[in-house]
């Protein structure tokens, strides 16, 4: 159907409930156009289109009918435009004609191909109406007070007509919706009509004889609900159950489910304010990237809610309504409390450890998970309201492992997506965890789940098999692209659909890239110019060391510095020539965790600085805070060798970094790379070390420092190829993909058996506590 409406006093009018469900209802509806028409100038309306609750228009039909145009592109409807342009006499010779009348007061608003005025009912006489027709104009009068000198045969019926004609719609399927006289036009062009509740009366006399217009009692956007039903567009099942229908299913596409919001929120001075991102995550803006085809979708996040301060909680939020129109942000309402238990006490200190095979550090609360599985049910509801029929959530991280279980009951006709974007380690170290059941049960309900690399895939597969009976489908060789024997985190072949009580579920290994392009926007920036020249004249002469990482005890700083301060013992030639640089990114102050660690890392590198500084050199520069990105970009540049040294990480985009620094600026830096970070998988030409042997830690430092010019350069050669073509964009793009294919694969299977809902680690519920009721 075709809706053509008013605004004032129609469909910017009405009970504000009417008004949301009506607007839903449009925006849940695609098939339904939607055209403003209305008497204001084009400049007018245009302030109501940057309104998110608001649905934007297909056309706008302005200026009483002389003014058509495209509601998204705002670019004049041609032939139509250029029709009543040719009527029009101009401006300047309506108004000069009009001038001797002195009851017309000229309205001061923007308008086109018309001349308006204020007037009462008999100021408008014989000859004011003779002059308007010697110009070739009609003469339209409404509402006791407004006079508009339109083109000839103009109106917002004539002009209505022309465009519905334009579009080959059948005026059957057009409602028209007004409350004033200057509506009359479309409702004599012979479509279905309502008059909203307090219409004029002028309008309701001139109309009361007409079996297709409805008068209502409700008004504004009640009165144009009570017509769609009254008419029967939506078809038998009327209006209140299209309502109902959409507020099961929601309206989006593609839900994005990520524990950040897509923009930074700030209080200032008793407000909620909204930035951009300013961290150099390149994940977001990739992800946003989706959206910008003007698809249909949710991002959910979290935001914390404090009912303690006078600001009402906005479930829905804009993103950008310039780039991405029809993305919203669906915040779920989190209390500073619930945040630091889920996020970073409980996930830090239980999960965070366990991932990383330092289990002996867990600390394992049962309250905790209760608060987990709180946040991860109210994530899910969140999700499912957003979600249309049969959409993709694309769910990322551990903080939401029990989101698909929970989400899977409230709406089987997802298509679930995990990415999973830390490390996932092997059976024998998982199966510490408490609740591994429950987790593992909610991760089977994915339709495909993602990892950075294969042996992460293959980890998941085998803790899937204690806990489930799981049927390989499908596997394939990690060669060429991933290291087979190269490395500790290596693998020849990889599973990539498995089978789960009559489930397929689809497996795959995703490094995530880099954002190359934003690399190269900073280098190219004149002031990192200067930054780098800095650098140079401070440390003309050294051979230097980079490090960059956060605090933590998974990162291997500690280790680091010891191979380090043994590189100065056994290699003395090299003190006063070469010199670590050490940037740590401290954790968030409630992170108390790490305050053991940090205290541990400032006493090693005062050690080495005691023992081997002298004067006009200082073997450790260490850095106990963040920098901004353009800072440590310049740094990458200057880095004779970067020491990437994590005992166990998920990828380590750091590495990455360092990489398209140098390859986009000719250098020949060489990448000493731990073999337990994922990247060392992906990153051909690395030089790889092992972190837990401090010979080697030491030996392969020295190695980096001495490497030839020619080796270093066929090294950075390599490993540039992999990251400029293995990017953030592709990342994406063939995860998404790959979730396309693997829910085809689902469908086009054989008909698939079914489990018992509730059963540990099957396709039903996961297995919850029954002494833990989500409240």
């Amino acid at each position: 159907m075709l809706l053509a409406t008013d605004l004032d006093g129609t469909f910017l009018a009405g009970d504000p409930d009417n008004r949301q469900r009506l607007y839903q209802l449009i925006s849940a509806h695609p098939e339904i156009r939607l055209v403003f028409v209305t008497g204001r100038g084009l400049e007018v309306v245009l302030p109501l289109l940057a309104d998110p609750t608001i649905p934007v228009p297909d056309y706008i039909v302005c200026d009483v009918g002389a003014t058509v145009v495209d509601g998204h592109s705002r670019q004049a409807v041609l032939p139509l435009q250029t029709e009543v342009e040719q009527r029009w006499p101009g401006e300047r010779a309506v108004a000069d004609a009009m001038a001797r009348f002195p009851a017309l007061e000229r309205q001061e608003v923007p308008q086109q191909r018309r001349c308006s005025y204020f007037c009462a009912a008999g100021a408008v006489d014989d000859e004011v109406r003779a002059t308007a027709e010697a110009l070739g104009c009609d003469v339209l009068y409404s509402a006791d007070m407004y006079l508009d000198i339109l083109p000839r045969g103009v109106n917002k019926g004539s002009t209505l007509r022309a465009l519905v004609a334009h579009l080959a719609i059948h005026p059957d399927e057009v409602l028209v919706a007004g409350d004033t006289l200057n509506d009359l036009s479309m409702f004599e062009a012979g479509f279905k009509g309502v008059c909203v509740g307090e219409s004029e009366p002028a309008l309701l006399e001139a109309t009361r004889d007409r079996a297709r217009v409805l008068h209502s009692a409700h008004t504004g956007c009640g009165g144009i609900l009570e017509a769609i039903g009254h008419f029967g567009f939506l078809g038998p099942q009327g209006v209140e159950a299209e309502l109902r229908a959409m507020e099961a299913r929601g309206r989006s596409d593609l839900v994005m489910v990520y524990h950040r919001l897509p923009y930074e929120e700030g209080f200032e001075e008793g407000r909620i304010v909204r930035r951009r991102p300013t961290s150099p995550n390149g994940i977001i803006p990739t992800l946003l990237g989706f959206f910008g085809d003007g698809r249909r979708g949710a991002w959910v996040a979290w935001s914390i809610h404090d009912p303690k301060r006078a600001i009402p909680f906005e479930t829905h939020t804009d993103v950008d309504r310039a780039r991405y129109p029809n993305l919203v942000a669906a915040r779920v309402a989190l209390s500073k409390e619930d945040v630091d238990v889920f996020y970073k006490r409980f996930s830090k200190e239980a999960f965070w450890p366990t991932l990383h095979t330092f289990w002996e550090r867990a600390v394992f609360r049962d309250e905790d998970w209760v608060v987990f599985l709180k946040v991860n049910r109210l994530f899910a509801e969140r999700t499912a309201a957003e979600a249309a029929e049969g959409a993709v959530v694309w769910l990322h991280d551990y903080n939401l492992w029990m989101v698909p279980a929970f989400l899977r009951e409230l709406r089987p006709d997802l298509k679930i997506a995990f990415f999973h974007h830390t490390y996932f380690p092997s059976a024998d170290v998982f199966n510490v965890l408490p609740w591994r059941r429950e987790i593992v049960g909610s991760l089977l309900q994915c339709d495909y789940v993602g990892f950075h690399i294969p042996r992460q895939a293959e980890n998941f597969v085998d803790v899937a098999r204690g806990v489930a009976p799981v049927k390989v489908l499908e596997t394939k060789s990690c060669a060429p692209r991933f290291l087979s024997y190269g490395c500790a985190v290596g693998l020849e072949e990889v599973t990539t659909a498995i089978e789960v009580h009559g489930r397929r579920i689809g497996l795959g290994a995703h490094p995530v890239g880099l954002d190359v392009g934003r690399v190269r926007a900073v280098l190219d920036d004149p002031r990192n110019a200067e930054r780098m020249a800095a650098l140079r004249r401070e440390l003309a002469g050294q051979r230097v060391i980079l490090s960059v990482e956060r605090l933590d005890y998974t990162k291997g700083t500690l280790e680091k510095l010891g191979a380090f301060e043994a590189l100065l013992d056994t290699h003395p030639e090299l003190r006063g020539k070469v010199s670590l640089l050490a940037v740590c990114v401290p954790a968030a102050r409630e992170m108390t965790i790490y305050d053991t660690l940090q205290h541990q890392i400032e006493q090693a590198v005062g050690r080495i600085n005691g023992r081997f500084s002298s004067v006009g050199w200082t073997p450790v520069q260490f850095f106990f805070r963040a920098l901004p990105f353009e800072e440590v970009v310049a740094w990458y540049a200057m880095a004779d060798v970067m020491w990437i040294t994590p005992l166990r990480d998920g990828l380590n985009l750091v590495a990455k970094e360092y990489v398209a620094v140098q390859g986009l600026t000719e250098g020949r830096g060489v990448l000493v790379l731990s073999e337990f970070a994922g990247a060392a998988a992906e990153l051909h030409g690395a030089l790889l070390t092992n972190p837990h042997d401090p010979v080697d830690l030491r030996e392969k430092l020295y190695l980096g420092i001495a490497m030839n010019r020619a080796e270093a350069e066929a090294r950075l050669r390599e490993l540039f190829g992999v990251v400029r073509h293995n990017d953030i964009h592709r990342w994406g793009q063939d995860f998404l993909d790959a979730v396309t294919e693997a829910a085809a694969s689902s469908l086009s299977a054989a008909p698939q058996a079914t489990a018992q809902p509730g059963a540990p680690g099957t396709a039903g519920s996961p297995e919850l506590p029954a002494r833990h009721p989500i409240r």
